[in-house]
């Protein structure tokens, strides 16, 4: 059998990075408790990187194009309610695998003037894919709402996907969070979409939110 190519070191700083913010919050960690979960020197990390910032924009790169894909992907063709379900759990699973960025979002944001301008780029994205896929439904007859309730909705989903594991962490600080959480969130987002969703897509709506209710 042919021998799996070692990893760089740079792709391991970012890989253990990751792991470490996602697990601790960014703020909590720094770039000496990342090289020495690594077993290498400061002096190593830093011939990669010269600082944390530099660390959490390559990080951020690899979110923003994963992100990016998915939320062109539902405006190439008209979308039906299980489309947007499949859509809003792989935002949700983009989310999760760069989470500290959500949780950490305001603090980041506020600090690093890259992250600032491209995340505003993706929130205008969110609501431009949600209002897309919106349209699409009521051309097809699925949802009937207006272009200024669809506009409302669009802004409301985005936020709520936004926001969710913020959300989830004030409402239970010492809980794990985990899929079950995130299933949730896009239900929540989906539910948004509801009230405005008419005959077969209302009693799909309806029978796969059963999935995800709770007593």
């Amino acid at each position: 059998m042919e021998r799996k190519p070692k990893r760089r070191t740079r792709e391991r700083i970012l890989e253990t990075a990751l792991v470490l913010f996602n697990e601790f919050g960014e703020p909590n960690v720094t770039t000496q408790l990342i090289s020495d979960d690594m077993g290498i020197s400061p002096g190593n990390l830093y011939y990669h990187f010269h600082n944390k910032d530099e660390i959490i924009e390559s990080l951020f790169a690899d979110f923003e194009r994963g992100i990016e894909e998915t939320l062109t992907a539902p405006v190439r063709r008209p979308p039906n309610v299980e489309d947007i379900w499949l859509f809003l759990h792989l935002v949700f699973e983009g989310i999760w695998k760069f989470r500290f960025l959500y949780r950490d979002i305001n603090e980041l944001l506020s600090r690093n003037r890259m992250l600032e301008t491209h995340f505003k780029r993706i929130v205008a994205h969110k609501v431009q894919t949600a209002s897309a896929i919106c349209r699409g439904l009521v051309a097809t007859g699925d949802m009937k709402a207006t272009p200024a309730e669809i506009q409302a909705l669009a802004v409301n989903m985005t936020v709520v996907a936004t926001y969710w594991l913020s959300f989830e962490f004030v409402s239970d600080p010492r809980k794990k969070i985990g899929g079950e959480q995130l299933a949730r969130g896009a239900f929540q987002v989906m539910a948004l979409a509801a009230p405005y969703l008419v005959g077969r897509s209302r009693q799909l709506f309806e029978q796969l939110a059963k999935n995800y209710l709770t007593a």
